[in-house]
């Protein structure tokens, strides 16, 4: 079975592709959504040490449901690196959509949140003159467990290749605060939302059978079975796979026939 990686190598290479990376775009930094989660708490914390901490904006997009304790977690992170911050409440502009739409459903609304930080995060970005800065792990980028062109929507991702536990390895490395760490992951849509309850299985169940289907690809029940798997948290992961695999490609385009386009135009004298 394919192995966690080593943090310290992981650390120094995501910490040179960020660096890189800024360089290469000209703009002066990065900004950042701080949820006081572990993802955007280790996020934020390689890109403070790779291009500085004043290079690094921090924006806190809270909606009236959101946990206070999410929201103190992510000001003691700012006040541990040094970080600019701004705060932006998203209440008003998520309720006015939703003020004449009859039964809204919390993973609607959910949405919504996640688009509206997402408008807002490039737009300072613009003001700013920065790049987005992505927090999604390779977990939920696998199961399709991101809001397609919310919270996915970035324009780097330091942490894509990093499975959630791989995340928790990291930051124990970085000194993340051990209240962000221990703390149950949730996307903070709802009151009482969890990634796990939603999900339905533990981050150490799903990275587990991540690493054999994906990493080493394995496509045998039986042979999971056997190594301990229960066999419908395979058919859950392996349906995840499936069925969110649109949200891991740009849209589909039409084919006429054309050249790709390219990435970079090089003219010759």
């Amino acid at each position: 079975m394919t192995e966690q990686v080593n943090a310290a190598r992981a650390i120094s290479s995501i910490k040179s592709f960020l660096s890189s990376k800024l360089a290469q775009s000209g703009l002066s930094g990065y900004v950042i959504g701080l949820s006081g989660g572990i993802d955007s708490a280790l996020s934020a914390t390689l890109a403070a040490q790779a291009v500085g901490a004043d290079r690094v904006l921090a924006l806190l997009m809270p909606y009236k449901s959101s946990s206070k304790d999410s929201v103190a977690d992510a000001m003691a992170l700012i006040d541990r690196l040094g970080l600019e911050y701004r705060q932006i409440d998203i209440t008003p502009m998520v309720d006015a959509y939703f003020e004449r739409v009859d039964r809204v459903s919390e993973i609607r609304r959910g949405n919504k949140m996640a688009r509206e930080r997402m408008s807002i995060l490039f737009d300072v970005a613009r003001e700013t003159n920065r790049l987005v800065l992505g927090t999604g792990n390779r977990t939920e980028i696998c199961l399709g467990y991101t809001t397609w062109y919310g919270d996915s929507a970035c324009s780097v991702n330091p942490l894509g290749e990093l499975y959630k536990s791989e995340v928790r390895l990291l930051a124990e490395e970085v000194g993340i605060p051990q209240q962000i760490i221990a703390k149950p992951p949730s996307a903070d849509l709802w009151a009482g939302q969890t990634d796990e309850g939603e999900i339905g299985l533990t981050y150490e169940k799903m990275d587990r059978l991540l690493r054999r289907l994906v990493d080493d690809g394995e496509r045998s029940t039986s042979r999971l079975e056997a190594e301990g798997f229960e066999k419908s948290d395979i058919e859950r992961v392996a349906s995840l796979l499936t069925r969110y695999s649109f949200k891991r490609r740009v849209p589909d385009i039409a084919p006429l026939g054309r050249a790709s386009i390219p990435a970079a135009i090089e003219l010759e004298a």
